[in-house]
This record gives C-alpha cells, structure tokens and sequence, in this order.
C-alpha cells in the first residue's frame, strides 16, 4: 500500500497544512493527475473540493504537469518547474517525473477550491484534551 504526504494549501487563509495519506484513501488517489479535482473526504476533509497541483518522488525529483505518465525524464530544461537559472538564458538537462500520481511519488501539493462545513484548522489541528488529573 502507498503512502504520501501532502501539503495542503489554502488560499483564502494564505496557509499550508502537512498530513499524510495511507491505505485505500491512498489508493484512490493513485492514477490522478496534477489539475484533477479530487473530494477531500480521500484526506479526512469531507465536504472540500481540492486540486492537484504537484509532488515530488522519494529523491526529490519534481512533477511536471507537461509530461504525460509518471516516468522519470531527463529534458532540457529553461526557467520552469524543476530548474532555476543562475544566468539569463541557461539552459540545463534535468531530471523530473510525469503528471500522473503512481506509488514512487511521496509527496503531494494539493490547492483547496472549495470548502467545507467544518475549518481546516479544526481538521489538522485538534484542540489537546486536558487531562482529568490536575497536580
């Protein structure tokens, strides 16, 4: 079984929000493209409508949204995702992976379009119970 994490950004806010993804809500997700709408009841958010916009593998190695599959590829890259210039005008080969979310991808960015009834920040971070026992 897959496991990701995710980084969960939410643009009314202006926040991010880390979680991770296992078992059959995982499952779901796998096969999905960046720019697909997915329902957050796959990440504990039910009610929210939220949009994949990247990732990365377990090395590090960016996801494109121009590349159809989920293949590793080494391309010639200008100023885009996977490769910033240091020169105006350079150009390098670099390495990074197709559009699709396959079980070698680790890490998943994901925008918030729509919300829910219940806040996100009630969803990630739980108010601590006190304990009953009071020194």
């Amino acid at each position: 079984m897959a496991e990701f994490k995710t980084s969960i950004s939410d643009p009314n806010s202006r926040k991010a929000y880390k979680g991770t993804v296992s078992g059959s809500n995982a499952d779901a997700i796998i096969g999905k493209s960046i720019n697909d709408e997915i329902d957050g009841i796959f990440l504990d958010l039910p009610g929210y409508k939220l949009v994949v916009t990247g990732g990365s593998d377990g090395s590090g190695v960016p996801m494109r949204g121009d590349i159809n599959g989920s293949n590793r590829r080494r391309l010639l890259l200008s100023d885009s995702t996977g490769f910033i210039p240091a020169v105006k005008g350079q150009r390098k080969r670099k390495l990074v992976r197709g559009r699709q979310i396959s079980a070698d991808t680790s890490q998943i960015n994901f925008k918030i379009t729509e919300h829910g009834p219940k806040s996100i920040e009630d969803s990630f971070n739980p108010k601590e119970e006190k304990d009953s026992e009071e020194e």
